[in-house]
């Protein structure tokens, strides 16, 4: 039987609609010869939203499971307290240094870990700056040295990275969304004591490099950084060939916004985030530093179940890359896209929790209100190794650290989780969190435009997305914590911070996860 009449002319107006924005959002040149092929696969993956969750943990001995939907911290758990024990399955916590919290993302390297800052929070204390932790002992990490460079102290924001390979720390200072100038660089042979390699341009504060910054990344061989400041899209290419003296060897407006990326093994592809997608582009004449490079836009797509795309993890399945891509707004959580054509990404699975899906968005609002703008929203990711990878560590904001079964791409699950307590009404002494000053406001901003499709799609019931915290609209709390780094691979452990935890040690059950002898924590940028 057709559709009602209605309805076919319902979806014909929103297919034109999306037509209309994704002609607009599309650069000139962007488009391959077929233009009409072109616009129907973007509409195709835009209006396709992920209706299916991946298969729970089962939990082993030891558990504290999560009472109700995958992902969610009920409303009667945070009212009465039970929140403050956290959850757990399959996943314990071995070590843990909370000090004064920790920024949006941190980083770590061999037996290390460095806590990101959060402006100006982090300057309300003495010693201000990125603590370096020295973890020989997982289970009593202990603070080393401060680094108080100006872009340290100016907040980190999501740029704070290693690069493994040139044993490289990098922060730019980002006060507030987006900073400009300051990027300092560090040599972490010792991982305790980092040594600052640029007194100079990036570090002295008359001597500011001409980059905007809010998130940034290595490529693989370390001698390029990448800097990316949002709006209006801008992106550059720092080279640190020379550590010392940081230079700037390209700059260029790759679109409406430029938020985190990942780069290829090879350093010739950037996978580059957009308000809601990807764009593909050609860096290769960069990595070859060619006089007066040229950067060339390949591929992009976009979706309408997620926004605000976080960053990407390039992998490989049989040799074929694909990218993970993480949403940091909405819904559309994690999407394991195929991008062995540069011109034309696809996606081939979705990675989401119950209380992400369209039909679970009203008890998402109603749990999460006044716990300020993120509620369960993906993050940052790290896979388990570059070349067929078996696991997926994620931060997943109020839902806690998650891990996934991903050796088959097709059937992805989930294998152990840690929501760590909530530090409900510790605020003032968590002047380095981001969450605890944002939960000044208590409205899950960032859930808006996911939980709207829902209601015109008739699957939001408002009955439902009531609850005893739904008048939390300012000066709201802690209730859970916020987990934005990516979770790094040390074996069986993970090395994470989350914003009021400050940074932890975890152990993934040896039930449900065996690291591969080739294990390298891979992040994407």
């Amino acid at each position: 039987m057709g559709r009602p009449f209605g309805e076919h002319h319902r979806t014909r107006a929103i297919a034109l609609t999306v037509v209309t924005a994704v002609a607009a959002i599309l650069l000139p040149g962007s488009a391959t010869a077929d233009l009409q092929a072109d616009i129907h696969n973007e509409v195709r993956e835009f209006l396709d939203v992920g209706r299916t969750s991946v298969p729970r943990a089962e939990c082993g001995p030891g558990a504290l499971p999560e009472p109700g939907l995958q992902g969610d911290v009920p409303a009667a758990d945070r009212d009465s307290g039970r929140s403050t024990q956290g959850y757990r399955c399959n996943m314990s916590m071995v070590g843990q240094f909370a000090g004064r919290g920790a920024g949006i993302t941190s980083t770590s390297f061999e037996h290390c870990a460095y806590m990101g800052t959060f402006f100006p929070g982090n300057l309300l204390h003495q010693n201000g700056g990125v603590q370096v932790l020295d973890v020989s002992d997982p289970a009593h990490p202990r603070p080393t040295v401060t680094l108080n460079e100006p872009a340290m102290l100016a907040g980190t924001w999501e740029s704070l990275k290693v690069n493994a390979r040139r044993k490289l720390l990098v922060g730019t200072g980002v006060p507030m969304l987006v900073g400009a100038g300051y990027l300092s660089v560090y040599d972490i042979s010792d991982c305790a004591h980092p040594r600052l390699l640029n007194p100079g341009p990036g570090t002295n504060l008359g001597m500011p490099l001409p980059i905007t910054t809010h998130e940034g990344g290595f490529s693989p061989d370390g001698n390029t950084y990448w800097a990316s400041g949002i709006t209006p899209g801008f992106l550059s290419a720092v080279d640190l060939t020379d550590p010392a003296h940081p230079r700037v060897v390209w700059q260029g407006l790759t679109g409406i916004t430029a938020h985190g990326f990942g780069v290829s093994p090879d350093g010739n592809r950037l996978y580059l985030s957009a308000l809601s997608g990807v764009t593909v582009l050609d860096v290769s004449a960069i990595q070859r530093r060619d006089p007066n490079p040229q950067v060339h836009h390949l591929g992009r797509m976009f979706w309408s179940d997620g926004w605000a795309t976080q960053h990407s993890i390039p992998v490989t399945y049989d040799g074929k890359p694909h990218i993970y891509t993480v949403d940091e707004g909405g819904s559309g959580s994690v999407k394991l896209i195929d991008v062995s054509d540069d011109t034309d990404p696809r996606v081939v699975a979705k990675v989401k929790l119950d209380i992400n899906l369209p039909q679970h968005l009203d008890s998402n609002i109603a749990s999460s209100m006044g716990g300020s703008i993120f509620a369960y929203e993906s993050h940052y990711c790290a896979a388990d190794r570059p070349a067929n990878p078996t696991a997926l560590a994620c931060g997943w904001i109020s839902s806690g650290i998650r891990v996934f079964d991903i050796r088959d791409p097709h059937a992805i699950r989930e294998v152990a989780y840690f929501n760590p307590p909530a530090r409900t009404g510790r605020n003032l002494e968590l002047t380095n969190s981001p969450h605890a000053l944002a939960s000044l406001l208590g409205i899950p901003a960032l859930t808006a435009p996911s939980a709207a499709r829902a209601v015109l799609e008739g699957q939001f019931d408002p009955s439902q997305a009531l609850s005893s915290r739904t008048g939390k609209l300012a000066f709201g709390d802690i209730s859970t914590d916020w987990c934005m780094s990516p979770p790094e691979w040390r074996g069986n452990d993970l090395y994470v911070t989350c914003s009021d935890n400050g940074f932890m040690v975890l152990h993934v059950d040896e039930s449900v996860y065996t690291p591969p002898a080739d294990q390298q924590s891979v992040v994407g940028s």
